[in-house]
């Protein structure tokens, strides 16, 4: 086996181990593998599976109980609505009366208008579900809480306050009961919604269905009716609050032409044009000016008359010129007066010019200043024809959406109708028996694994030598099932009269062992013992001595447990003295050592002391006595107190050559072993190897280790005659 029980914890599962020490001391080293066997965990299960069964039957008649005795039967009907979008009214007024596109907001928004509680108020008054007891708590008989809580209550009854709150109380909670009972969904991608309803009676669910959906679809057209008149009633005072600011936008145009000058596009673009031409007038002026005036400048800033006679450019000059040059007399003088004259025509014209252009740039304000005001004439008048004109459009689309509104009213049609109106119920819908019964064995299945795994989480035994192994960290050197037995007399008889059975194999395997652990020093003197009493470690002693008689050795039985004394329950010829009379030197060897009837081992039984047991086995007298039984006897095995009960077992093992340690099968805790060990391990003694005793063959095949391990494996059953 890799691993123990996968239900138990991960120590369980792998628990340290305790190992000796180069002190003798005990140390704890963990476990060497840390994975969890889930065929160990399935085997876990399947040892459990009554269990499990025992749990799943349990719980599902208690589901049984539930769904067919106590649970009050509910019903569900269903009411089916289809949301018509495409809808569109006559006179085509889409923003009041809907019919829009629909989206998912829309859905949503119609599931929560089917479950508003006024609309469920309405219900509620339209099929008196006030005075339902199934909706109305008050009228329901009070349990006994309810009994002790009214008890404790300092509150008002319901018959001392005013009756006018007692009925909204009573309405708020037939509405609030009934929004619990009824359920709304929308089918996908679809716009059709299920009003389904879930009552005790199947009538009842049916009419509170179709009730639902009527006064959905009625309030649906009442609510188009309210926004009709609504829509008339603002619609009449706009046509009116419009009318008048019509008349008053056509009056203030009118009074407008009245006070201005003509005012129109065609005159403002004639002045335009004037405007233009007169610019280039200007333009035309302003070159003509300063060309007058740069020639009167060059005129009168030239000295020489030859220099002036060509600025000049006069005939007459250049001719005067000339003379001078023949030499002429007065020709200077006449020179002189034609250049006056030429100057003088120069500064006329110059005059002239700068004349002619400032009458045309006055005449160019002027007109700027009329286009301006044509302008701002212009603007205001078209804006208040614009406004005019816009106030006159609005009046006329209100006064047709009056009339068409008007038209509208009494031809107002819902937008979803009943696809499908509720049908009675035959069978419940609550509790879904079939459902309740596998529920309720799939829970009894998980609580019987649970108890299974708890089981095995509490069990702190020894199922197997490869746990005991692991956990100790010593060999296991046999595995011994019980010998079966009502008496002790009846063992001896067993292991007399079945020499070929599985529990004899196990010991001979154990004495096979034993031998093979020492091959050229085989051990002599062999002491078993145990951590409490009852594990096993006398039957295992006297069947080890009645195998080792087997291979031809001269065997010694010794009880060293003094205090109990219980080997003389095995043999009803036993004699009155024992160790403890030869040790104190009352009686010889001879006279203790006996031979029972039908066993082939010498035994020498325990006998009262006033001594010590401890103090007597600590003496040299027991160490001289037990080398002389050494002399005389091939193996002398002596079977002692069990550790945790007192020291005797550590002080004897001192002496002897080996100590096999039983450990009772799936019943000695882990920690009696480990502090037994621990004992041993400070008292510096190793032992040779455990003894895994007191197998349940059939407890071994109910944890599914029985076709497996040891001589109790279902294999072994054609070699043993058991």
């Amino acid at each position: 086996m890799t691993s123990s029980s996968s239900a138990q914890t991960v120590d369980k599962l792998y628990p340290p181990r305790l190992v000796a020490d180069d002190q003798g001391g005990a140390t704890q080293t963990p476990a060497d593998n840390d994975e969890i066997d889930l065929v160990e965990f399935a085997a876990t299960i399947w040892r459990g599976k009554w269990l499990v069964a025992l749990s799943a039957a349990v719980t599902v008649l208690i589901g049984a109980v539930y769904a067919f005795v106590l649970v009050v039967p509910l019903y569900t009907a269903t009411t089916t609505v289809i949301y018509e979008d495409n809808q569109r009214s006559v006179a085509g007024l889409d923003s009041l009366i809907g019919g829009g596109q629909v989206s998912t907001a829309t859905i949503t928004t119609e599931i929560e208008v089917l479950r508003a509680r006024s609309l469920m108020g309405k219900v509620v008054d339209r099929l008196d579900l006030a005075a339902d007891p199934e909706f109305n708590p008050d009228l329901r008989a009070p349990g006994p809480v309810a009994r002790i809580r009214a008890w404790f209550s300092d509150a008002a009854s319901p018959a001392t306050e005013a009756a006018q709150l007692v009925d909204n109380r009573e309405r708020n909670q037939a509405i609030t009961g009934l929004l619990e009972r009824v359920k709304i969904s929308s089918v996908r991608n679809s716009l059709v919604f299920d009003i389904n309803v879930i009552t005790e009676d199947p009538r009842k669910s049916a009419r509170i269905a179709d009730a639902i959906a009527d006064i959905y679809i009625r309030n649906q057209i009442e609510v188009k009716f309210d926004k009709m008149e609504q829509a008339t009633e603002w619609l009449s005072e706009r046509v009116i609050e419009l009318e008048r600011e019509v008349e008053a936008a056509e009056e203030a145009v009118s009074q407008f032409n009245t006070q201005t000058d003509l005012v129109s596009v065609e005159v403002l673009r004639g002045l335009e044009r004037q405007l233009k031409d007169t610019r280039e007038r200007i333009a035309s002026l302003r070159e003509a000016r300063n060309a007058s005036r740069q020639r009167l400048a060059a005129l009168e800033g030239e000295s020489g008359r030859a220099e002036r006679a060509e600025i000049a450019g006069d005939t007459e000059l250049t001719r005067l010129l000339a003379q001078m040059d023949q030499g002429r007399a007065d020709a200077d003088l006449l020179f002189d007066r034609q250049f006056q004259r030429v100057l003088e025509r120069a500064r006329v014209d110059d005059q002239r010019n700068a004349q002619q252009l400032a009458l045309v740039e006055q005449a160019e304000q002027a007109l700027s200043r009329q286009i301006e005001a044509q302008g701002r004439d212009l603007i205001q008048l078209q804006q208040l024809t614009r406004v005019a004109d816009a106030t006159r459009l609005l009046y006329e689309h209100f006064l047709t959406r009056l009339k068409e509104t008007s038209a509208q009213q009494g031809i107002q049609q819902a937008d979803s109708r009943v696809l499908s109106a509720a049908v009675v119920p035959v069978f419940p819908s609550y509790p879904r028996k079939s459902l309740v019964l596998a529920l309720a064995g799939v829970l009894g299945v998980i609580f019987g694994v649970a108890l299974v795994l708890l089981r095995e989480l509490r069990s702190n035994g020894f199922r197997t030598s490869g746990e005991l192994e692991r956990h100790t960290g010593l060999n296991v050197m046999g595995q011994v099932p019980r010998i079966p037995g009502a008496k002790r007399l009846d063992i001896l008889a067993y292991m007399r009269d079945k020499p070929t059975s599985a529990a004899m194999e196990a010991v001979r395997d154990l004495r096979t062992s034993l031998l093979l652990s020492s091959i050229d020093n085989p051990p002599q003197v062999i002491v078993s013992t145990s951590s409490i009493p009852g594990e096993g470690k006398t039957t295992n002693a006297l069947a080890l001595a009645d195998n080792f008689v087997g291979l031809g050795k001269k065997v010694l039985l010794i009880e060293g447990d003094i205090r109990r004394r219980t080997l003389n329950e095995y043999f009803s010829d036993a004699p009155k003295h024992g160790i403890v009379s030869v040790l104190a030197g009352d009686r010889s060897l001879d006279e203790v050592v006996f031979r029972p009837a039908g066993f082939g081992a010498d035994v020498i039984l325990g006998d009262k002391s006033v001594v010590n047991a401890a103090d007597l086995f600590s003496s040299e007298r027991f160490r001289h006595f037990l080398a002389a039984l050494r002399e005389r006897y091939d193996v002398i095995i002596i079977d002692t107190p069990p550790v945790l009960v007192v020291p005797d077992a550590r002080i004897i093992a001192k002496t002897a050559d080996a100590l096999l340690f039983s450990v009772r099968w799936d019943s000695t805790s882990r920690a009696q072993v480990s502090e037994s060990l621990r004992q041993l391990h400070a008292s510096r003694i190793q032992p040779t190897g455990l003894i895994l005793s007191q197998i349940n063959t059939a407890g071994m095949k109910r944890y599914g280790y029985g076709g497996r391990y040891g001589a109790y494996g279902g294999y072994g059953s054609k070699y043993y005659t058991n």
